[in-house]
């Protein structure tokens, strides 16, 4: 698990998003819980090319709150690699944010991770939790 994690306002504009994915090496962001955005959402490099480039949307009139993905599928803390990973594979996402026991994000655990975790299965390593 990666604990940074990178969080946006739902009510900036997908270019701002775009600059701090740019700048911060990231390629999903963690969409805030506002007054008006009561749950947490996330906008992935995914959703850019699905939702913005294959349409032709110009990404300086979107704000982040009508391209981001909600509600959020999340792990515990103590969930194990093969558990993110098996549900990873079932819901087709890239992006799996890991949370405490109060919902809050905490970390993150991309499809690249696992290229390391693997890499440790080969050598004898075994599954952990996250915590």
């Amino acid at each position: 698990m990666n604990d940074l994690v990178v969080f946006v306002d739902p009510e900036v504009t997908v270019t701002e998003a775009l600059k701090l994915m740019r700048r911060r090496y990231v390629n999903s962001l963690i969409v805030r819980k506002t007054e008006t955005n009561p749950e947490y959402g996330i906008v992935t490099s995914i959703d850019i090319c699905d939702k913005i480039v294959a349409h032709g949307r110009n990404p300086s009139e979107l704000k982040v709150r009508e391209i981001m993905t909600t509600p959020l599928i999340t792990v515990p803390k103590d969930a194990t690699v093969q558990d993110c990973a098996r549900l990873m594979m079932e819901k087709r996402i890239h992006h799996l944010p890991v949370v405490d026991e109060h919902g809050n994000v905490i970390g993150m655990i991309s499809a690249t991770d696992f290229l390391f975790i693997a890499e440790t299965m080969g050598h004898g390593g075994s599954d952990r939790a996250f915590s």
